[in-house]
């Protein structure tokens, strides 16, 4: 005589494989509560989440949301930022040798952006400083210890020539001349201007016109042409902006005078 039925419906001899399903007896009457491999899966993976999270909530306060993180984050999706790189004195990407001044000029952007003058980390010239104007923009340094003699702006549209030749003329020997273009460098230049700048070391003073872009750093005395110079041309075909060239932007580092070279 075979076992007797609990009126479910379901056969309650011995399973046809061992894995096919297991049966359990409930504690408060004579259910049968079967369950198949799938359900005993999901009874294995719900008691080892338990577990994960008991550690993680059992655990440190602190530690607790990185661990999270850590479980439910994909590692293909991280994002890693790259470290920023370091900037020296007035910007630059690497530091000056010792005995060397480190610099940046930038012209100004059309008439619109002011230009900036900076030497070791020290700003020169700039809108901020309220120290800019249309014209040039020219800031004057010893040669020696950096620093600064004095900085003026000159209006070379509807300014008085004389009032630039007046200021670059008495240079001492070894004195440094930065200059940075805004707006219009040129209009009012004459050709002792023009000379006093190549003696300075510049190679495109003489050829500098209306809204010219031009920076440039000289030195009084100096037998070569200087390093430290650029210029654009205002031209229709090329102009960045709608009647002015691109702005420019000058960088490096000055080697010192000796005193004995004075």
């Amino acid at each position: 005589m075979g076992p007797p039925s609990l009126g479910l419906g379901w056969a309650t001899g011995p399973p046809q494989t061992p894995f096919s399903f297991l049966c359990f007896l409930a504690l408060s009457g004579s259910l049968w509560i079967c369950l198949g491999p799938l359900r005993i899966v999901v009874l294995i993976l719900t008691a080892g989440l338990t577990w994960i999270l008991g550690s993680i909530l059992l655990g440190s306060h602190g530690s607790s949301f990185s661990r999270i993180q850590q479980l439910f984050s994909n590692p293909e999706n991280a994002v890693t930022t790259e470290p920023r790189a370091r900037k020296y004195k007035c910007g630059l990407p690497q530091p000056c040798p010792e005995q060397h001044l480190a610099f940046r000029v930038v012209s100004g952007a059309a008439n619109v952006i002011g230009p900036k003058i900076c030497l070791e980390d020290k700003m020169l010239m700039s809108s901020v400083k309220d120290n800019v104007g249309r014209g040039l923009n020219i800031a004057l340094v010893n040669g020696v210890n950096g620093e600064l003699l004095e900085a003026r702006s000159f209006d070379m549209w509807a300014g008085d020539v004389n009032d630039l030749l007046k200021f670059i003329r008495p240079l001492h020997e070894g004195t440094l001349v930065f200059v940075a273009s805004y707006d219009d460098p040129a209009t009012k230049m004459n050709e002792e201007t023009r000379k006093i700048f190549s003696e300075l070391g510049s190679s495109n003073a003489k050829e500098l016109a209306f809204r010219d872009s031009w920076v440039f750093v000289g030195a009084k005395g100096v037998q070569d042409k200087s390093p430290f110079e650029q210029h654009v041309k205002n031209s229709k075909s090329t102009n960045k902006y709608e009647g002015w060239p691109e702005a420019l932007e000058l960088e490096g580092c000055i080697p010192q005078r000796t005193v004995g070279a004075q």
